[in-house]
């Protein structure tokens, strides 16, 4: 209020304050750590990369700490977005320019009256609708994500259910699915299998085409009216015809009631070798859950008992050598 009155910047706006008794011992406190910390890192600005310093700011300001504690589906994809934030702050040569790409995709999103494609997660686009979506990369490992189905179990696996529901629900008259029959991940080809999702969508409601032998790889759900035809997908039942197809000749996708165990035999791990310089015994450390020894190999997966969080399943791009 106070910088809306005076006409000034916000940071000149909180340094008068501070010299006021306008704010409590407390509050007067943190907001002075706050107006450091912006001084001390527009200073780090003309030092660190652009990259470095937005982890920094990520770190210090106790915004990833915070979504890290809240261990959530959301706070997961957030966690991802920022991920991917940083990585897209790196593919140019200066703040100012990351910027200026940032202003020219703005003010594109404000021609609001012209034809365009909108990419957003499914997280971003609860409450929205469009007349046609594409969800591409329904695989299993993907899609529901290998990670949260290890971490979360049958609860993080009903949770990426109603993502799935609430993808799907996103469009009015179409929504093409996708999923490969083959992924580069983490720089090595691995073969994939499709999600389990697309086993249970209702075959009234599905046109499917492939492109190769070795299976359906596009599916379109076309409805005129907005019924709910998708509803069963969010419950786990209502088997379409993606399970018989899935379970056809050349494929190891077979009808099975949704539990997490289907998830074993993953797209992350199938056709990956995996890392040559890990061994079961071996002690390592994982950024989350500490140091622990292996207990388990299994392609590119590798079960280890930590010290402190018990036993988990991680991918070995994850850990480094303890």
């Amino acid at each position: 209020m106070l910088a809306r009155a005076s006409g000034l910047p916000l940071l000149n706006a909180a340094a008068r304050i501070l010299d006021s008794d306008e704010l409590t011992p407390q509050a007067r406190r943190s907001l002075g750590n706050l107006v450091g910390d912006l001084a001390r890192w527009r200073r780090l600005a003309a030092e660190l990369p652009h990259p470095e310093l937005a982890r920094q700011i990520l770190d210090e300001s106790g915004y990833t700490g915070a979504l890290q504690a809240e261990k959530s589906v959301e706070a997961s994809g957030r966690l991802e977005n920022l991920a991917e934030l940083v990585r897209a702050m790196e593919e140019y040569e200066t703040l100012g320019a990351f910027l200026e790409h940032v202003s020219l995709v703005m003010d594109n999103d404000a021609n609001a009256g012209e034809a365009k494609v909108t990419i957003m997660t499914i997280h971003a686009a609860k409450g929205l609708e469009f007349d046609t979506v594409f969800l591409p990369g329904w695989e299993e490992g993907l899609f529901p994500s290998q990670r949260a189905l290890d971490e979360g179990g049958t609860a993080s696996l009903e949770e990426e259910r109603r993502l799935a529901y609430v993808a799907i629900t996103r469009a009015r008259r179409r929504a093409t699915i996708l999923h490969a029959a083959n992924r580069r991940i983490y720089g090595q080809w691995t073969s994939s299998i499709p999600s389990r999702f697309v086993g249970e969508l209702p075959a009234p409601h599905i046109e499917s085409e492939t492109s190769m032998a070795g299976g359906e790889s596009l599916w379109r759900a076309n409805w005129s009216e907005r019924a709910d035809p998708f509803a069963d997908v969010a419950r786990g039942t209502g088997r379409g015809p993606g399970w018989q197809r899935a379970a056809g000749p050349g494929t190891s996708f077979v009808r099975e009631s949704a539990r997490v165990l289907e998830s074993r035999a993953s797209a992350v791990s199938l056709g990956n070798k995996g890392r040559g310089d890990l061994s079961i015994g071996m002690r390592v450390f994982h950024q989350k859950f500490g140091y622990g020894l292996i207990a388990l190999i299994e392609g590119n997966k590798l079960e280890i008992d930590f010290e402190g969080a018990g036993r988990k399943r991680v991918i070995d791009s994850f850990v480094s050598l303890g």
